[in-house]
């Protein structure tokens, strides 16, 4: 159907604050006009004014789940004035004591705008479908929370 491309680009360097090892600064290009710094998380030895693996992938489900949720509510006759989300991925130990993001926490905040604009039950309804249809929903085995507002 499709295909997507990352470039991650890592160059030796010693870490800022810990000698004896190395930086975990890089960059994840995405196209010729966007260049992205990553880095560890702080916990790992990162920098952590960079972005990290875990946010990109808590920022990736979130970023899907709107997208589909935008697409569900047009095709629904609904108009969305603006969309807001404070996401939260949490990283545990598994059984095995590896580590993993275990859960996915999102909290989107919704304004509508026009003259239809759905009730609770409905608003569930088209979070529902719109986790149903997230292609990154759909390739994680991470708990994902939807705490509709």
């Amino acid at each position: 159907m499709s295909q997507h491309s990352v470039r991650i680009q890592w160059t030796a360097s010693d870490h800022p604050s810990q000698p004896g090892t190395y930086s975990r600064d890089h960059t994840a290009t995405i196209s010729p006009e966007v260049t992205i710094p990553v880095s560890a998380a702080a916990a790992f030895l990162g920098n952590d004014t960079l972005a990290d693996p875990e946010q990109l992938l808590v920022n990736a489900l979130a970023s899907c789940h709107m997208l589909y949720f935008l697409a569900v509510c047009e095709g629904s006759g609904f108009k969305i004035e603006s969309y807001e989300d404070e996401a939260v991925g949490h990283v545990e130990k598994s059984a095995d004591g590896s580590q993993w993001v275990s859960a996915i926490t999102i909290s989107p905040k919704v304004t509508f705008g026009g003259s239809k604009t759905p009730d609770h039950a409905a608003l569930e309804r088209l979070h529902h479908r719109a986790h149903k249809g997230c292609f990154i929903a759909n390739s994680i085995k991470s708990n994902v929370t939807i705490n509709v507002v």
